[in-house]
Parts: structure tokens; C-alpha cells; sequence
């Protein structure tokens, strides 16, 4: 008895260990706050964000991205990489002279959105925008350029509320 009871304790003080780890260097978890994510991401949606992939690659246009801020975390779309310039015009992004295509936003969006730029975003900075840009503060509007060491994570899935499980794109 008292021998199962040990190895017991292995396997649970193990488990604990195992689970510190992933959600220390691998795994988080954020709550969406606000609407400037929508319709991608919505107020109140629990994201999981993988933490070590940036360790491994930088961050890559059109993902979504976890940004820490000594407040908060905010959730923004990569537009901008470094040495990009970056300018929205005619309901179209620009990123180095060229159209770039969003296809993870409607029609309406696109003309909701504001014109800017050019940016030039300089080596180490990223340039983000809520999905949802007449109301996102980001880059163009308050959060300003984000450090490259700013960004933790990049969202995964949603994993609550239960009904809207999915991976975020």
C-alpha cells in the first residue's frame, strides 16, 4: 500500500512538472478584451498561444500575434516585418509598392479602414492592426511600432466559449 502510494506521488509530482513546463516556455493561455479583433477573434473568446515558436522563427505577416505590454497583453495581426514600408490606400494595403491582399478581412472591412502611411518600419519592430480598424488601437494609433522581444506568442486556437472552438487564422 504504502508503495503505490508513492509511486502515485511520482506520477502526480511529475504530471505537475510536465504541466509547469509547457505552461511556462510552450503554452498560454489570453483572453481576447475588446472588439478590435472582430470578426476574427471576439470580446471575451480564451485564446491559447504557442510561446516557443518565435524562439525558433520571427513573426510572419497576417499572423496573429500576442503582444505584452506592462498594463496588458494585446491580440494584432502582423502587417508590417522589419525594413517593410507599409501604407493603406484606395481600400488597399501597400507593403513595399505592392497590393497585398487580406483575405482574413470582408470587403466592408477594407473600406472601413482609414488611409496611412507610407511607414517605414525599422530592423527589431513590427507594424500591427486590429482586424476590425476603425476601432483597433495599434500600430497606426497608440501601440505605435512593437519590439520584436514585445511579441510572446503567436495564437493558435480558441478554446472557449466551448461553441466557438477553432483554430485562429
Amino acid at each position: 500500500m504504502k508503495k503505490e502510494i508513492l509511486e502515485w506521488g511520482k506520477a502526480i509530482i511529475i504530471a505537475l512538472i510536465i504541466a509547469f513546463f509547457l505552461r511556462t516556455f510552450v503554452f498560454a493561455t489570453s483572453i481576447v478584451e475588446g472588439a478590435s479583433m472582430d470578426p476574427t477573434l471576439e470580446d471575451g473568446e480564451r485564446v491559447i498561444f504557442n510561446k516557443i515558436v518565435y524562439f525558433v522563427n520571427e513573426p510572419d505577416r497576417g499572423e496573429i500575434v500576442i503582444i505584452s505590454r506592462e498594463t496588458k497583453n494585446y491580440v494584432k495581426r502582423v502587417i508590417g516585418k522589419p525594413n517593410d514600408t507599409v501604407e493603406y490606400k484606395n481600400d488597399t494595403l501597400f507593403i513595399n509598392g505592392k497590393a497585398y491582399e487580406e483575405d482574413y478581412l470582408s470587403e466592408s472591412l477594407q473600406h472601413e479602414t482609414e488611409a496611412f502611411g507610407p511607414v517605414e518600419v525599422p530592423e527589431g519592430k513590427y507594424f500591427v492592426m486590429g482586424d476590425n480598424r476603425s476601432i483597433s488601437k495599434d500600430s497606426r494609433n497608440g501601440l505605435g511600432l512593437i519590439d520584436a522581444d514585445d511579441i510572446i506568442g503567436r495564437s493558435e486556437f480558441i478554446i472557449f466559449p466551448f461553441d466557438h472552438i477553432s483554430m485562429t487564422r
